[in-house]
C-alpha cells in the first residue's frame, strides 16, 4: 500500500492511500496530489539512503510520497 502524506503542524496528515491494482484509489490519489501542488506544496520521494527527489507527477509505484511547503529564506 502506497501513501501520500502532507507535512503539517501536527507532524503529518495522510491524504491518500492506494495500491497499483486499484485504479479508483490511484485516480483519487493523483487528483489529491495535483490539488496539493496547486496550493503550493512540493512533493518528494526517497530515492535511496539519504537521497530524495522532487516530483511533479505522482509516482504510483512509490511507497511514500511526502508533500511539504517550500522552506522560507534566501
Amino acid at each position: 500500500m502506497s501513501k501520500l502524506i502532507r507535512m503539517d503542524r501536527t507532524g503529518h496528515t495522510t491524504l491518500a492511500e492506494w495500491s497499483t491494482d486499484d485504479p479508483e484509489a490511484v485516480e483519487a490519489a493523483v487528483a489529491t496530489f495535483r490539488a496539493e501542488l496547486e496550493q503550493g506544496y512540493f512533493a518528494v520521494v526517497t530515492r535511496g539512503e539519504g537521497e530524495a527527489e522532487q516530483v511533479h507527477e505522482l509516482p504510483t509505484d512509490a511507497s511514500l510520497v511526502i508533500l511539504r511547503r517550500p522552506i522560507a529564506g534566501g
